[in-house]
């Protein structure tokens, strides 16, 4: 198993040469950090496939996509683990039963859900998603992981910004990332 750093050093390069940057979107002031040219780059995404693969190999039992960008890097990674995926959706995107998280936003409120038939018990499971902010989302997934009685092996990002200090909601996990802004 690589380090946090070990990880860092291999895709941050490969994620960094393949993001564009939108300022002033969705709303004036933001800079968003787009990945959608690392999806559109075949090899550049199928080597970030195999580095995470090679990273987590042996560790998990499931990957965990986070709607809507962490299904599109859990899917792959999964498959190239030989495990199952998980999808953890915003609420009412499900058909039930499903179990669910409230998590606060900077005004209002969100929810996460899963269904838990899709999580066996004592499982080993990776969290994924493109970016880490708040850590609102990740910190639903994990307590929902954990209400089905699985372990969260990780939380991987490829981008953590790190100045909203979404690791502070992760208390106690391995949390990984790609690239910190």
């Amino acid at each position: 198993m690589s380090t946090e750093q070990e990880l860092r050093d291999r895709i941050g390069p490969l994620v960094k040469e393949n993001l564009r940057e939108i300022p002033d979107f969705p709303d004036p002031g933001v800079l968003f950090r787009d990945i959608t040219p690392l999806l559109a780059n075949g090899e550049a995404f199928g080597e970030l496939i195999r580095v995470l693969a090679d990273h987590y190999g042996g560790q998990v039992d499931a990957v965990a996509g986070l709607e809507s960008r962490g299904f599109i890097l859990a899917a792959p990674l999964a498959t190239a683990l030989g495990v199952g995926m998980i999808t953890v959706r915003k609420s009412g995107k499900l058909p039930g039963p499903v179990i669910g998280v409230d998590y606060d936003l900077e005004y209002g409120s969100a929810r996460m859900e899963l269904r838990p038939d899709s999580v066996h018990e004592g499982s080993r499971v990776l969290i994924i998603d493109d970016v880490l902010a708040t850590g609102g989302t990740s910190a639903a997934a994990v307590e929902l992981i954990r209400q089905c009685n699985a372990e969260v092996v990780a939380v991987n990002v490829l981008l953590e910004l790190e100045a909203l200090k979404g690791r502070e909601k992760l208390p106690g996990l391995r949390v990984e990332s790609a690239v910190v802004f």
